[in-house]
């Protein structure tokens, strides 16, 4: 089967990520590279075979299928939306933007245009938590009772953008707390309300470094979220489901269960393989281009995931549980 072209706006370091996961691909191939920095464009391209852009304007002369969004969240509703006006399906990398507005004006984008449209949470397509979420799915562990999620490490923020409020819209929670809040979905289902409480920093960061976040699920379930860049906890596990028959732990290196009457654990997985998930990204969204597979992180969960963290900064703000507040529309 012909691979399907992909273009690609910004050649940062999540960019080289997708690098890899395009040369292992049988279905896709990323054909163009943009970036205001041509530098850093030329060297993408380069690793991938494909044509560097100064301007991402320039792609839409280029004959390609698809487009990857991997610029700074304040970025993405313009490129997005231009590319969606021309007819051209786009995976929006995460955060999708800054503010729920913002986010409901790309999916009615997408949805007058009648083209593809996904927010792209790299943990959704990780091989371990899908089984996970079929082992839970199972019934094997019984009611959940506690679910606990943690990116926890000590990483120099202060001169990338992430920590810049004007193109990431926050600090640790809004970077890596949407994921959170897509794997909390995943697996327990949507959020009811959120509690947030800023735990301080060591960088000087003038955005939040280390959070505390719950979320109280519709299906009467907390879950608690551990987010650091200041802290280096050194984890074995990023999500443990604890249930009323058993323990489930997903980790970096090792995944496994344990059903309370039995004394041995069960290895279900290797952990976590970061190219294997952007792999798993593009192939999900090419799949669903020619019809062959659902979306696996539809525009109500991207929408639902910018609802629950702008939430969540209202709570951290007021130190108070703060509702999620949901929005019929057709579109979303």
């Amino acid at each position: 089967m012909k691979k399907l072209k992909f273009g690609l706006v910004g050649a940062g370091g999540i960019a080289q990520a997708y690098a890899q996961a395009f040369n292992e691909s049988n279905c896709c191939e990323l054909v163009a590279v943009a970036d205001v920095r041509p530098e850093a464009a030329n060297a993408l391209a380069e690793i991938v075979g494909g044509i560097a852009y100064s301007d991402y304007k320039q792609l839409a002369d280029v004959e390609i299928d698809a487009l990857i969004v991997a610029t700074p969240p304040s970025t993405h509703p313009e490129i997005a939306c231009f590319f969606m006006e021309r007819g051209v399906p786009v995976l929006c990398e995460k955060p999708l933007c800054l503010s729920v507005a913002e986010a409901e004006k790309m999916i009615n984008t997408a949805a007058a245009n009648n083209v593809l449209f996904t927010m792209a949470s790299k943990f959704r397509y990780c091989d371990d938590v899908v089984k996970a979420k079929g082992i839970l799915a199972s019934g094997t562990l019984g009611d959940v009772l506690q679910f606990e999620n943690a990116f926890t490490a000590k990483v120099d923020m202060s001169q990338r953008w992430n920590s810049n409020a004007e193109f990431s819209g926050g600090g640790v929670l809004i970077d890596n707390g949407t994921h959170s809040v897509d794997i909390i979905r995943y697996f327990m289902g949507p959020i009811d309300s959120v509690l947030v409480v800023d735990a301080g920093g060591t960088q000087g960061l003038s955005v939040d470094e280390n959070v505390k976040m719950f979320a109280r699920t519709k299906n009467n379930v907390t879950a608690s979220v551990d987010l650091t860049w200041g802290i280096n906890k050194e984890l074995p596990y990023f999500i443990s489901i604890y249930g009323s028959n058993g323990t489930l732990h997903i980790g970096w290196r090792e995944s496994k269960y344990k059903v309370n009457s039995n004394a041995d654990w069960t290895v279900f997985g290797k952990g976590y393989d970061k190219v294997a998930s952007f792999k798993g990204k593009i192939e999900n969204f090419a799949n669903a281009l020619r019809g062959k597979e659902e979306l696996f992180i539809k525009p109500a969960d991207a929408i639902a995931s910018v609802r629950v963290i702008e939430a969540a900064y209202k709570s951290m703000h007021q130190n108070l549980w703060q509702p999620v507040v949901e929005k019929a529309n057709a579109a979303i």
